[in-house]
């Protein structure tokens, strides 16, 4: 209906437009231009009907049939089944992946980790480790339950294992009770004497540091102070001794023997060396 309307409507507009181009270019008068309209809203008539006449049929020929709508399906429910799908589809996955770790994946870790505490244990000499060992006491009878012929009474495991064993009898034995400790030997140095004094001498200590210690002591002292001395100020007579400037040697040193008696009869410089070592 409309496509007819815009036809009739475009056909009186043509028409009047040349109706008027015609009626200036010619002597037509104004009757003459009455008849030409009346005319051509005639052929407009004929056209118009052809035209609603012949349309429909030509539409139906050459229309294409309409598609097949498919029903509209909710979006809740496509929602709701694309959801499911996706949460089929991923646990099938992960039973995939679960499936691989425990078939492939974990055995190959635990094969590496064996090669490797295998690998280690032959390093270290420790291979027993590797074993499954053995109960302790397994395999072994107590004498006494197997001549009373009865089994024995159920107890802790380290107390049957330790009835079990059988032990040397070196393990067994009773240690002898220790001494009485033995007293430290407490070193006490005689007062030093007046430098001025008779029959007094001053020794001077050269130690391995560097150092040097003075002191003064009677000629009748005993040599052995020297020792005490040399213990006094940190040194060992296990590991020093005390010896002449020159020549170098070790100074006679006993209880019974006095500095005198030693060779100090006058102010005297002493070296603390270190021992030479014992031969093996």
């Amino acid at each position: 209906m409309a496509a007819l309307k815009t036809v009739a409507l475009f056909g009186i507009v043509s028409l009047s437009f040349c109706c008027l181009a015609l009626w200036k270019n010619s002597n037509i008068g104004v009757r003459g231009v009455l008849l030409l309209a009346g005319r051509g809203l005639l052929v407009l008539a004929l056209a118009t009907w052809l035209v609603s006449a012949v349309s429909p049929r030509l539409r139906s020929l050459f229309q294409s049939p309409l598609p097949l709508v498919c029903p509209q399906v909710p979006e809740d429910e496509a929602n709701w089944e694309r959801d499911k799908a996706r949460k089929e589809q991923q646990e099938k996955h992960n039973e995939k992946a679960s499936t691989y770790q425990e078939v492939v994946l974990r055995p190959r870790q635990e094969s590496r980790l064996r090669k490797k505490e295998e690998k280690l244990y032959r390093t270290t000499g420790e291979l027993w480790k590797l074993s499954a060992g053995q109960a302790l006491g397994a395999g072994e009878a107590s004498d006494q339950d197997a001549g009373a012929g009865k089994e024995p009474a159920s107890d802790t495991p380290n107390r049957e294992a330790m009835r079990r064993r059988r032990l040397p009898e070196t393990l067994v034995r009773v240690p002898p009770p220790p001494g009485p400790p033995r007293q430290k030997r407490v070193v006490v140095l005689p007062e030093e004497p007046p430098e001025d004094s008779e029959g007094v001498v001053t020794v001077a200590l050269r130690c391995t540091s560097g150092r040097t210690f003075r002191r003064t002591f009677l000629k009748s002292h005993s040599s052995q102070v020297l020792l005490d001395w040399m213990v006094k100020i940190g040194y060992h007579p296990a590991i020093y001794t005390i010896c002449t400037t020159y020549p170098r040697r070790p100074l006679n040193i006993a209880l019974d023997i006095s500095l005198e008696q030693a060779g100090i009869t006058k102010n005297t410089v002493l070296n603390v060396d270190e021992k030479d070592p014992s031969p093996t």
